[in-house]
């Protein structure tokens, strides 16, 4: 059989027909870090945490992306970072700011974030990915490094947290949460996309194994726990939560995940349905953007295009019953509080999310 290599627009996404999905984990893994000078990361590029010197690029449809948007409003970073957010679809050169008026984008005077990427490596041979941090002055990319930005966010920028962030990140429990983070990633967050770019039937069935093993596994570990580390949040349920409230508008038919929907799981579901209801989660979902991003930009999956209509979003805003586990979203023992008001300008279209109704 011929070996076909079809390139996908989910991080240097790709398949070979016959063979296992892979995906490019080659980031620029730039920092930014709260004092440069002092740190002990001596393999990296190291960048200052300053107020208003960078912009975050974010496409809602994006999981990856997604996470940076929960983090950066949990821990109230809007005044010190702005986001750029392009629209669901893009083309094979990269996303796009096709939703800011004239195609541009309002800061960095771009209309794609490749713009970024070749302004600081002209010949950039890797995928245009985001989320990507962008320095504004320079117009040039910093990182696009996902899961690194996210931990810096909540380790390295706590100068400009606001008052009463939550602590993502418990030190004492540190090391089991990178351990569950790690399956969660290589699983789950990944694994979907193993079933879906799968390429060949062997290669799928093994992916669709490994993928409901571990949704087993984390509907058990919840049956006594409310999050996944305990009685509140952390960024294992950040990372979890991007991949749970894409499954059944996307996982569950595009990349065949179909078991079961997560609606039938009852802890998975509840647990699902109590983060999209804490301030800081739901509110930057963007239903209709996830949709029109996998359905219409996959087209070797899907080539006619379509955008199915369904599933039917009210039941996200039913009561979860998870507070019958004990615990908070926020440790207002540790002083932690919910974010206030999602800011202006940074709304999800009304109709494309139940908490804000056409």
């Amino acid at each position: 059989m011929t070996n076909h290599t079809t390139e996908h627009s989910t991080r240097g996404a790709y398949v070979n027909e016959g063979e296992e999905f892979n995906r490019d984990t080659t980031y620029i893994e730039d920092r930014i870090v709260a004092d440069p000078t002092a740190s002990t990361d001596g393999e990296h590029q190291l960048w200052a945490a300053e107020a208003g010197t960078y912009r975050l690029v974010a496409a809602r449809a994006c999981p990856w992306a997604n996470r940076a948007l929960i983090v950066r409003r949990l821990l109230g970073l809007e005044d010190a970072i702005s986001v750029g957010l392009p629209g669901p679809t893009h083309d094979a050169r990269s996303w796009t700011f096709d939703l800011d008026e004239g195609g541009k984008d309002p800061v960095l005077g771009i209309e794609r974030i490749q713009d970024a990427y070749f302004k600081r490596f002209p010949d950039y041979p890797r995928g245009i990915t985001v989320p990507a941090i962008v320095h504004v002055e320079s117009g040039a990319v910093v990182t696009n490094n996902f899961p690194q930005i996210t931990e810096d966010f909540a380790k390295e920028w706590g100068a400009f947290h606001r008052e009463g962030a939550p602590d993502l990140w418990p030190a004492e429990q540190e090391d089991e949460m990178r351990q569950v983070m790690k399956r969660i990633y290589t699983e789950i967050n990944n694994g979907v996309y193993r079933c879906g770019f799968a390429g060949s039937q062997e290669a799928y069935n093994k992916a669709y194994q490994r993928l409901w093993d571990a949704l087993d596994w984390v509907e058990e570990r919840l049956a006594t726990r409310r999050y996944l580390m305990g009685d509140h949040i952390t960024e294992a349920d950040v990372r979890l939560f991007t991949t749970l409230v894409r499954f059944d508008p996307v996982y569950f038919g595009h990349f065949k995940c179909n078991r079961q929907p997560l609606t039938t799981m009852p802890n998975l579901w509840g647990y699902a349905r109590d983060l999209f209801q804490t301030p800081g989660f739901g509110d930057t979902v963007d239903f209709q953007q996830i949709k029109e991003h996998y359905y219409i930009v996959h087209e070797d999956i899907n080539p006619t295009g379509i955008v199915p209509a369904g599933p039917q979003l009210e039941n996200w805003l039913s009561d979860h019953g998870r507070e019958a586990l004990g615990g908070s979203p926020f440790n207002t023992d540790a002083g932690a509080t919910a974010p206030g008001p999602v800011r202006e300008g940074e709304y999800v279209t009304p109709g494309h999310n139940p908490l804000y109704p056409a």
